[in-house]
């Protein structure tokens, strides 16, 4: 290499050597938080699972089973009364006693974390408070040893500095093997493609011309915001299809251990048995539906349409679904002209139709009426599914359509919802070229208007 060729490569060495020293250093940081928040958070949404159970029974026989649950776990639970008195634990109260003392009127009801200082504390912990009546009858104290953490923090420092060492022996490998003939363009863009293939998808490029260079490096970036925005996606996917199946699983693991460990009468066997059933039943769900979206994104999924006679379509979905309006003491009401036809798949409109009833039938009261009217054009027929239940939050209609996305997440598994099938619903209507619009009001009601081309 000639003496430009070293200049340039000690420069971009140095360049290199202080931009990775810097990432590793945010990412270390950011992973060590994030990891710090999920471990609160899952310690948090644990004791709101074993409050929402003890709300509907705060009784001895549920707190034993939960601190039973507790002591089977990496985890240890503690549980009082609203004056703070123990009523059951999953371990030795003494050296929990000083998480014990706080205010309990400042606790809210998605719960508090009470110790988050992982680095000088032995125990991170949290409060979920039991309400029966609009009044705190008790409260649930989980906490978590530190130690695990420290564990992961030692592993994380570990894999950070061998990657930081390998991370170096390449840039000077790359840098020693370059010859007179690379250009500066070309440097920057390597160093460009090695930075996406390690994550970091913030790559910046010099602006070129209109000739190849220029065209390599347009397309390096957009393969770079391509990848960044896939790799979100994918990490907020993990993320809670991780925290769906985790519940239920939870549950399934612990009534099950309750079952074969305990004599239980017939009722309590039963009675369990029934949760085991429940939550076998939503993981089902949840795993069809993620089978349908996985078909989706794969473009693997079916549509076959044909001409569909709308009228005597809805009147065999209001057959079949009347009795259950019934049941919830609502009313379903449809308005369709005889002669309305589109072109659709019915098997997919009819999970659109009833994905959608199923949410008015979930967040409407009693002795409200659905409606479903039909409305034609000459450029496209509308159908429209209207309640007069909760509403939906202006904040939170941009994303509704979302996946895992939830509007009242406090309720959400005495609903059983999933958050996936509104998702269902925009992908299938797409699929068709529809168009789906959606107009809410808080405490009135909720419309959704498919529009299909006519």
């Amino acid at each position: 290499m000639n003496k430009l060729s070293i200049k340039i490569g000690t420069m971009f060495f140095l360049i290199i050597f202080g931009l990775e020293i810097f990432m590793f250093f945010f990412l270390h940081s950011a992973i060590v938080e994030s990891r710090i928040e999920e471990e609160l958070s899952a310690l948090q949404a644990r004791g709101n699972s074993h409050r929402a159970i003890l709300e509907k029974h705060f009784d001895a026989d549920t707190i034993s089973h939960v601190t039973l649950m507790e002591s089977e776990a990496n985890t240890d639970v503690v549980i009082t009364n609203e004056s703070g008195k123990v009523l059951d634990s999953s371990d030795e109260v003494d050296r929990l006693k000083k998480y014990l003392k706080i205010p309990y009127a400042n606790i809210p009801r998605e719960g508090k974390i009470i110790e988050g200082n992982w680095r000088d504390e032995p125990l991170i912990a949290t409060v979920s408070p039991v309400e029966q009546g609009g009044k705190a009858t008790g409260f649930v104290y989980m906490f978590q040893d530190t130690k695990s953490v420290h564990n992961l923090i030692d592993r994380l420092n570990e894999h950070f500095l061998l990657a930081g060492l390998i991370s170096v022996s390449l840039t000077i490998i790359i840098i020693i093997s370059l010859s007179k003939a690379l250009t500066k363009p070309l440097i920057i863009m390597k160093d460009a493609t090695s930075q996406i293939s390690k994550g970091n998808f913030e790559v910046t490029l010099p602006k070129r011309g209109n000739d190849e260079l220029g065209d390599l490096s347009k397309s390096i970036k957009l393969l770079a915001n391509d990848l960044k925005y896939l790799k979100k996606e994918r990490n907020e996917f993990l993320a809670s299809i991780s925290h769906e199946l985790r519940t239920p699983l939870t549950y399934i693991k612990g009534y099950t251990d309750i079952v074969l460990k305990r004599n239980l009468s017939i009722k309590e066997r039963q009675k369990y048995l029934n949760i085991i059933l429940e939550e076998t039943n939503r993981l089902s769900i949840l795993i069809k539906d993620l089978f349908d979206l996985a078909k989706i994104d794969k473009n693997t999924f079916v549509i076959e349409k044909e001409q569909i006679n709308l009228y005597e379509f809805l009147l065999s979905i209001e057959r079949k679904l009347s009795p259950a309006f019934l049941e919830k003491k609502m009313n379903l009401r449809i308005s369709c002209p005889s002669n309305v036809i589109i072109l659709a798949d019915p098997s997919r409109l009819e999970q659109i139709i009833l994905n959608l009833l199923d949410n008015s039938m979930k967040y409407s009261y009693a002795d409200t009426e659905t409606a479903i009217n039909v409305s034609k054009d000459k450029l496209s027929v509308q159908i429209s599914i209207k309640d007069n239940g909760k509403g939906i939050p202006n904040e939170d209609i941009p994303y509704i359509f979302n996946r895992f996305y939830r509007v009242d997440k406090a309720r959400t598994r005495s609903l059983g919802g999933s958050g996936l099938g509104l998702a269902i619903v925009k992908e299938l209507i797409d699929m068709h070229d529809g168009e789906i619009i959606v107009k809410s009001e808080l405490g009135k009601g909720t419309e959704f208007a498919i529009i299909f081309k006519g």
